[in-house]
């Protein structure tokens, strides 16, 4: 129940909860974690194509900065 209620996003209350069938109770838990999953794989897939994506090189400058003596 403690799961519905928190992940629900405020779409369920602890009573509300309580008092669903248990079949119904279920449903919605299956349905939350399917969605939780799917959420997940997408933000995993997003990351891993941003984490392939290469710096570009930078030369070394031909030049020197420091002042002679």
């Amino acid at each position: 129940m403690h799961e519905i209620v928190f992940h629900g996003k405020g779409g369920y209350d602890y009573e509300t909860v309580y008092n669903m069938p248990i079949w119904l109770r279920n449903f919605t838990f299956q349905k939350m974690q399917e969605h939780y999953e799917k959420e997940k794989a997408e933000i995993d897939k997003v990351n891993k194509k941003s984490s392939t994506l290469k710096s570009p090189k930078v030369k070394k400058p031909t030049y020197s900065t420091k002042a002679r003596k």
